[in-house]
């Protein structure tokens, strides 16, 4: 599938992003841990969260379909999932394969995992070596650090305090699962705060979780069904709020995006480039996740510097802020930033390498990149390579490119915002993007 964006002139009026993707794998894992049926509202209908329901199914729970975005989940309990029949394949979701297996680690029946060509490249070794410190048997490619990987669990596991050597909510969460079925307590520390919907949610279903500063820690205890309302994913809605900010006439309200302090990072890099970004809060779900209404119009960007304690609050959104970085006045720098190499795609590379065919020069660095601007986008063939975030932020530079723009490799964008080209087709009131088989 390919993308084929015409540049527009004008955005307006109201959109919504498809339900939080964090959010909705967590909601699925703990609801299939817990005592007792959990609802589900807003979960996310793509291929990432698709995969998650169909793991937690073979693992034993019972999932119910109710409507759009609505499951029902029968909870199996701490020691109620069972042996799978079958492998499990994550395809694209790094989050669905590093969560799981934390919650594998307390099994004691072998599991395998796979994933697709992308996932297959992406490092375990950071999940697999802190669950394999609590006695889960990990076996797999390249000692246990790609999948596919068979993972064995322990029952009890050995209680650790985990110092982790990145900020990562995917590791942080994994060990703070396996914590469920560990002989005590489980810390885990982190260079930097990540984002906390695992903590949120932990305590929602009734766990004992404790945060001091750096460090969460869990005592081990029963989950019990809950109801869990999942907002909008700002992840998806950064690229409508960039697109919105560039295109020369626009005003254009995000509703109901989550806001957790964790994530949202991309509103305070704007808002520092000069967009002027109204939130109207739309209260809190019940699991705790504030949610609000985005409004943004055209702006006059200006540079400005990402780094530090900053970037695990936007990693997701950097491919996005490096299309607003190009048209923006100075130079913007990105540092600190070195896991985009191993995204689903080294994300560092392509956006150098795919904004260069738009005229768009980039100084790519080893943890990072400098964007000198303003640099006016031209319309080129360009390739996401497999990458949901760099299509659609390529997509995004083709609203405002200098003729029409061709993005290869688009069938990507199902696994975390399916409706992304009709989005932007109706805030345009036009066909910009056309969706072509290839």
């Amino acid at each position: 599938m390919r993308f084929r964006v015409r540049p527009v002139g004008r955005l307006a009026g109201t959109a919504e992003v498809p339900g939080d993707k964090s959010i909705s794998h967590r909601a699925a894992l703990l609801g299939a841990l817990a005592e007792g049926p959990t609802e589900i509202h807003g979960y996310l209908e793509a291929e990432d969260g698709l995969r998650t329901i169909a793991a937690v199914q073979a693992l034993g729970a019972e999932v119910t379909r109710k409507g759009p975005g609505h499951y029902r989940i029968g909870g199996a309990g701490l020691r109620g999932l069972q042996e799978p029949a079958d492998v499990i394949d994550c395809g694209n979701s790094g989050t669905t394969a590093r969560l799981l297996l934390g919650v594998l680690a307390g099994q004691p029946s072998w599991t395998m995992l796979t994933g697709d060509e992308s996932l297959r490249r992406r490092p375990m070794g950071r999940v697999t070596a802190p669950l394999g410190g609590m006695g889960a048997t990990i076996v797999g490619r390249a000692e246990a650090t790609r999948l596919p990987l068979a993972i064995k669990g322990l029952r009890p596991l050995r209680a650790i305090a985990h110092a982790s050597p990145l900020a990562s909510a995917q590791v942080k969460s994994a060990v703070l699962l396996a914590g469920l079925y560990a002989d005590g307590p489980v810390s885990v520390t982190e260079p930097a705060p990540s984002r906390d919907h695992s903590e949120r949610m932990l305590r929602q279903f009734g766990a004992r979780v404790a945060s001091d500063g750096r460090t969460v820690t869990l005592t081990p205890g029963d989950l019990h069904g809950t109801t869990v309302h999942v907002p909008g994913d700002i992840s998806s809605a950064a690229f409508l709020l960039v697109a919105a900010a560039m295109v020369g006439d626009a005003r254009v309200t995000v509703a109901r995006v989550g806001v957790n302090p964790t994530r949202t990072g991309i509103l305070d890099v704007l808002r520092a480039m000069g967009a002027q970004i109204a939130a109207e809060p739309s209260g809190p779900g019940d699991d705790g996740e504030p949610a609000a209404s985005l409004r943004l119009g055209t702006a006059a960007l200006r540079a400005t510097s990402v780094g530090g304690a900053l970037v695990p609050r936007l990693i997701d959104e950097i491919p996005a802020l490096a299309v607003a970085a190009a048209a923006a006045d100075g130079t913007t720098t990105i540092g600190d930033a070195a896991e985009l190499r191993v995204k689903e795609s080294d994300r560092l590379a392509a956006l150098a390498r795919e904004l260069a065919k738009m005229g768009v020069q980039v100084e790519e660095r080893a943890d990072g990149m400098a964007i000198p601007g303003p640099q006016r986008f031209r319309g080129a063939r360009v390739s996401s390579g497999g990458d949901h975030r760099m299509a659609m932020a390529l997509t995004v530079a083709g609203l405002v490119a200098d003729g029409e723009t061709v993005v290869e490799d688009t069938a990507c964008v199902a696994t975390s915002f399916p409706g992304f080209a009709e989005t932007l087709n109706a805030l345009a009131g036009a066909p910009a993007v056309v969706v072509e088989d290839e």
